[in-house]
């Protein structure tokens, strides 16, 4: 319940009445001599009348008797301007004429209707605004009486100050902001909003303790990984909380508002600086167009369909196997995007039939296809599902998408389909060297999107560690040399999006994923972000590497040379990748019927021998409850 004082519209029209009698007035007093007032005080009488009936009917008709004047902003003082303008050029209108008609006597003086246009802005206004200036100074003593936190925000550019401004104007979140750090050395010892610039953030850790904080908010959504890392670290040892605005990818098509703070998460200490894309590139490429997103209620799909539909595509399809993952991901996008033409399919990639039935209906002119088993150790131990649902399903989708006349498709692939060494791995380089076929064999716009792990994907190793941290421990890391590379989903389908719209045909793009983390490290900073300390509060023990599983992971075959793009952070493979479609048909087609037959060790070795460098062979068989 709001705790701000509620000054209730009948008052503050009340108040209108006397301010136009006062502006009427006082404009005859600042233009008259005090010897002249009371010989034309009729015509002042005669006036305050005719502003009387015109002015508050037309403060009525912009609104300013239906608003809640203690939220009062910028908008309102248009609206203020707009209603008082017209209500004073109406009022002189009328009475320039009943001056022509010779009915106000003895006259009046014309330079009175400006002066009375001047203060009824003042004091319209003035009054308005007043009545927020009252409640912000309520809120305020009132956030003091009851000990509201002490709170210091990390960032003084626009989103610093819109938090700021929040702060202030809410009293239920009961914080004070009592400074700024920012390093940029133009806004130190200037103030935002009241609120001064303190200092520079490798200062916090002496401020902290200065300035007795008991909160820190992280306002800069375009803030790397390393900055997070150095306010949280600081916050941690001080025992103080700490909270961000959610990263610049996240935002995308939001805004930010205190709404948006949450706690520092692990996707935060890896931020990596945020890129810029190609806004004209990708709104060619999208705009206007039918997209169809296969696999749109996993987390890849998912984040692909939001990007997308910033773009105004003309109609966005969501294609996917299990209904209730769809069921969300429309639910969101309705939700965010009412206007859009949103259909949803339900639909196995692996029915080609119905695959083909679903391009007649919607006849896509973009397919991103993410539809994918992905999990490692699973599909070594369901060897079958991973051909059928990665190959048969990208072969399948391929062949729609030449038949319907598809201008663009782009596959999302994996750094396991380098040198693969697993089942997944292996299916997923099989379903590449389909889509580059397509692109030679049809002269498509087909190409690649290869990356690493992405960070709080379904499945992936960050949810199972914090399960793990929240039933008290042991946290499993397989080897303590293990590393992966990292990316947040939103900043994977960013990069995807440009690389997307840049393919001309048959490459291989791969995305810059930085360095390579290691999972031990993972693993603490999430235990130390639970507010404990690893190995005292919670133990890890190491696993064993599992089937299928490098210590390290490749981004691209030995000897290929990758080539940067226009884009900074997207890479291209120098030499396309040469694919005989005549050899790939028989192998894919003797693949899907091993697997159809539940021919394991042939499906195998048919992987080994026909895929460049795999050594799937040299993989035993998981065990699934170690």
């Amino acid at each position: 319940m709001s705790s701000r004082p509620n000054v209730r519209n009948r008052f503050v029209l009340i108040g209108d009445i006397a301010l136009i009698i006062i502006s009427v007035l006082g404009s005859f007093a600042l233009r008259l001599d005090v010897s002249e007032l009371p010989f034309y005080f009729p015509a002042a009488l005669i006036m305050c009348g005719v502003a009387l009936v015109i002015k508050i009917p037309v403060y009525f008709y912009f609104g300013l008797y239906r608003r809640l004047w203690v939220y009062a902003s910028t908008s309102e003082l248009r609206l203020i301007t707009f209603a008082v303008t017209t209500a004073s050029v109406l009022t002189s209108g009328v009475m320039l004429l009943l001056n022509f008609l010779n009915m106000v006597k003895p006259g009046m003086p014309r330079s009175a209707l400006g002066i009375d246009w001047l203060l009824s802005l003042v004091l319209i206004g003035g009054s308005r605004f007043a009545l927020r200036i009252l409640a912000e100074q309520s809120a305020s003593s009132r956030d003091a009486l009851r000990g509201a936190k002490r709170t210091l925000i990390i960032g003084a550019g626009d989103a610093g100050a819109l938090v700021v401004r929040e702060l202030q104007k809410s009293s239920q979140l009961n914080l004070i902001p009592i400074g700024f750090l920012d390093d940029d050395l133009s806004k130190q010892d200037h103030q935002i909003y009241g609120v001064s610039v303190i200092g520079k953030v490798n200062k916090i850790a002496s401020i902290l303790d200065s300035k007795q904080v008991e909160e820190v908010i992280i306002a800069i959504p375009s803030a790397p990984g390393k900055i997070i890392r150095l306010v949280n670290d600081a916050c941690r040892q001080k025992g103080i909380s700490s909270r961000t605005i959610p990263g610049i990818y996240e935002l995308i098509g939001g805004k930010v508002s205190v709404n948006r703070l949450r706690e520092v998460d692990i996707t935060d200490l890896l931020r990596r600086d945020p890129v810029k894309i190609d806004d004209r590139l990708i709104g060619a490429s999208f705009s206007g167009k039918r997209i169809l997103v296969t696999g749109a209620g996993g987390s890849i799909g998912r984040e692909i369909c939001r990007q997308v539909a910033r773009w105004n595509p003309s109609e966005l399809v969501l294609l996917g196997h299990g209904e209730n993952s769809i069921f969300e991901s429309l639910l969101e996008l309705s939700g965010n995007f009412p206007s859009l033409s949103i259909h949803p399919v339900i639909a196995d990639v692996r029915d080609a039939e119905r695959i083909q039935e679903m391009f007649k209906a919607h006849r896509p002119q973009v397919v991103f296809h993410a539809a994918a088993h992905k999990h490692v150790p699973l599909m070594e131990a369901n060897v079958e599902e991973a051909v059928t649902n990665n190959v048969l399903g990208t072969r399948n989708v391929v062949e729609a998408a030449n038949r319907h006349g598809v201008e663009r498709l782009v596959l999302i692939s994996t750094d396991k389909a380098v040198r693969p060494v697993s089942i997944m791995g292996a299916t997923k380089r099989l379903a590449e060297m389909i889509v580059l076929d397509a692109a030679h064999r049809n002269k498509r716009v087909y190409s690649v999107v290869r990356f690493g792990n992405v960070l709080g994907s379904r499945g992936s190793v960050v949810p199972l560690f914090k399960n793990q941290i929240a039933r008290g421990g042991p946290v499993t890391v397989t080897h303590p040399d293990m590393h992966r590379y990292f990316m947040t989903i939103p900043e994977a389908v960013h990069l995807v999006m440009q690389a997307a719209a840049m393919g001309a045909g048959g490459e291989v793009f791969m995305l810059n994923m930085g360095q390579q983390v290691r999972i031990l490290d993972l693993a603490e900073d999430l235990i130390r972000l639970s507010g404990l300390e690893p190995h005292r509060d919670i133990e890890i023990t190491f696993s064993g590497i599992r089937p299928g599983e490098k210590l390290r992971e490749d981004l691209w075959e030995d000897g290929v040379q990758f080539e940067p793009t226009q884009h900074s952070e997207i890479y291209r493979a120098a030499d396309e990748e040469k694919v005989d479609g005549a050899q790939l048909a028989p192998v894919v087609d003797e693949l899907i019927n091993l697997a159809h037959h539940s021919q394991t060790d042939n499906l195998i070795r048919l992987l080994d021998e026909s895929i460049p460098s795999a050594s799937v062979r040299s993989t035993s068989t998981p065990d699934m409850t170690s």
